[in-house]
């Protein structure tokens, strides 16, 4: 790893294009980057193989039974958290990052899933930030001095300084190799773009049988990038308030009402 190349990227501004926002507790916004975009950032810098993420710890800390959706949709579900430690390695720098995942379902298994995803990718989230700027550490700065609207420079087919051949071009280099790897990247951005527009579980369930077939010719990496992406946007469906979803009605469409 050369980590004089790679502390330039993590010294780098963030770039305000990938910070999101949710409501938190006081209904405060918190800015966030996706799971997907860390994976991202960590195989842009550290290189695909220079880097690990292991789950040392999973673990449950609630599971209640609960309402689900608004009270005209009210349906019965479950509520369930986790809590979870990752610890990511780049060479001999090892960091760890605990997280929280809830998943809210009615059916408990699916619940489950979504919870220990969330509190596996929140906490892989924690471990990647003590590295630098791209990995959200700018956004722990009230002012966020270190976010930027200003353009980054194109890396896009860029392996990461823990590649030796790393350059970073203008435009990539029209080889073979390159130009395929141009059009897997924007079927994979394309890909990104329509998930994050799925606005209920249904659709997106739909949307990913739809696209298996692109999505199974993406690289290892790029599909474990949407698998991620895919549970995080089903939580956000899951737990945004009225009247941005319609949570119970999507619930209703996919399971159907167990009560008529």
């Amino acid at each position: 790893m050369d980590w004089t190349q790679a502390t330039e990227h993590l010294k780098a501004p963030l770039n305000s294009a990938h910070v999101k926002e949710r409501e938190g507790g006081g209904k405060r916004k918190l800015s966030y980057i996706e799971a997907w975009h860390a994976i991202a950032e960590a195989n842009r810098i550290f290189g695909h193989d220079g880097w690990t993420r292991e789950t040392v710890l999973i673990q449950k800390v609630a599971e209640n039974e609960r309402m689900i959706g608004k009270p005209e949709w009210n349906k019965k579900g479950w509520g369930v958290s986790y809590v979870a430690k990752v610890r990511v390695a780049v060479g001999d720098v090892i960091r760890e990052g605990i997280g929280s995942g809830h998943g809210i379902d009615v059916d408990l298994g699916l619940a489950h899933e979504s919870a220990i995803k969330e509190a596996e990718s929140d906490a892989m989230k924690r471990a990647l930030m003590t590295f630098g700027n791209p990995f959200g550490l700018a956004l722990y700065d009230k002012t966020q001095a270190m976010v930027t609207d200003e353009p980054l420079p194109s890396t896009e087919f860029s392996a990461g300084p823990g590649n030796p051949e790393t350059k970073y071009y203008d435009s990539p280099k029209q080889t073979p190799g390159a130009l395929k790897a141009q059009g897997n990247r924007a079927m994979f951005s394309t890909l990104q773009k329509e998930l994050r527009e799925q606005q209920t579980v249904t659709a997106l369930e739909a949307w990913w049988k739809r696209r298996i077939k692109e999505i199974n010719n993406q690289s290892p990496q790029a599909i474990e990038e949407l698998i991620t992406m895919c549970a995080d946007r089903k939580a956000e469906i899951l737990s945004a308030p009225p009247p941005y979803q319609d949570v119970a009605l999507a619930i209703l469409d996919h399971y159907g009402d167990s009560s008529a």
